[in-house]
């Protein structure tokens, strides 16, 4: 079992980038954070793999993160670049784009763009059918090309 420390310092950035993208706000973003450590301190899980500790942290940031949204009403708008440093301008457009997604979108893009995860994985984190994530992923990308032709 890892220590908190260990923790801390395999998935803060993780967990934060994830958190940034739904709350918008650094300082919400941090909360969430901590209070996902603070459930996984209490609780202490027994995970299966380091894949599956991984997946329960994010679920449980995207979790608090969404109620946190829904209770608070909107997202603020924190400079999301200095969280995803763009190599060009380009990718800097793209970064913008993939934030401007629903929510819904945003998440099944990161986790299966930026964090890896299989469709399937990312059903069990989202707490949905596979088929959802798939048509998910689908809707993103085609809201993403359209966002994209309309910038050439």
């Amino acid at each position: 079992m890892k220590t908190a420390e260990e923790m801390v310092s395999a998935y803060e950035n993780m967990l934060y980038r994830a958190a940034l993208s739904h709350t918008g706000n650094c300082e919400d973003a941090q909360d969430m954070v901590q209070e996902t450590f603070i459930r996984w301190l209490t609780k202490r899980p027994v995970f299966e793999s380091d894949e599956h500790e991984k997946a329960w942290l994010l679920r449980v940031v995207i979790n608090l993160c969404r109620n946190y949204v829904s209770k608070k009403g909107n997202r603020g708008n924190a400079e999301l670049l200095d969280i995803y440093p763009a190599a060009d301008p380009e990718e800097q457009s793209l970064i913008e784009d993939v934030m401007s997604l629903p929510a819904k979108y945003r998440d099944v893009i990161y986790l299966f763009y930026y964090e890896g995860f299989s469709t399937k994985e990312i059903a069990e984190i989202l707490n949905t059918r596979e088929s959802t994530v798939r048509s998910q992923l689908l809707r993103a990308r085609n809201m993403l090309k359209g966002r994209l032709e309309a910038e050439l």
